[in-house]
């Protein structure tokens, strides 16, 4: 479990894309400061267990689903990444409960700055859509971030300077992709509630 407050940006040394997997190296020397074998780290959002590591670098292995419902799949040598440890049972939970279980993609669609802040605007799947709420927590490549505003198929996050800095988000440009996941919350809310009018 993460809890969406980033710790480090790191940067992909390697990307070894195969039929079905990938192995992705990544410089991250805070994250592997106190990392073992089959710890896990988000990358971006995406939860990878470390399977190798140096001093300041982990390693870790790549399922194709991850591939295919993530920004992975367009990964470059030299990318940054967003980078966060996984929690300690006791720590402060300054985000929210991020799982690192993405629910797919979201394209940049607008950039407004603001005197002290920026808006972004993201498109919205029409399945992810129900589980989005103004006000309400979503991942955004890996960040905790507040919905300020959503609509049908977009919605919109207003970005503080320290998360412009501090993240990737800051250098995003209309037309990227992210990894976006919902809260845990809604999730299981939109089961209960599909499960109950499946049995009519």
């Amino acid at each position: 479990m993460f809890t969406g407050i980033i710790e480090e940006l790191g940067e992909v040394t390697a990307w070894e894309l195969g039929d079905d997997a990938a192995r992705i190296t990544v410089r991250a020397p805070l994250a592997v400061s106190d990392a073992s074998h089959g710890d896990s780290i988000s990358v971006s959002g995406v939860c990878l267990t470390v399977v190798d590591q140096g001093r300041d670098w982990f390693t870790a292995d790549v399922m194709a689903v991850s591939i295919d419902m993530s920004t992975l799949k367009g990964m470059t040598v030299g990318q940054r990444v967003n980078i966060e440890r996984a929690a300690h049972v006791g720590d402060r939970l300054g985000g929210h409960i991020v799982q690192g279980h993405i629910d797919g993609t979201s394209t940049v669609l607008s950039i407004d700055d603001g005197s002290a802040w920026r808006v972004l605007r993201f498109s919205l799947a029409p399945d992810v859509a129900p589980l989005v709420a103004r006000k309400g927590s979503i991942a955004v490549d890996g960040v905790s971030l507040t919905v300020s505003a959503v609509g049908r198929d977009w919605f919109e996050v207003s970005l503080i300077p320290e998360t412009l800095v501090a993240t990737i988000l800051g250098a995003k440009v209309v037309g990227d992709s992210v990894n976006i996941e919902t809260d845990i919350l809604a999730r299981h809310v939109e089961r209960m509630v599909n499960f109950e009018r499946s049995d009519r």
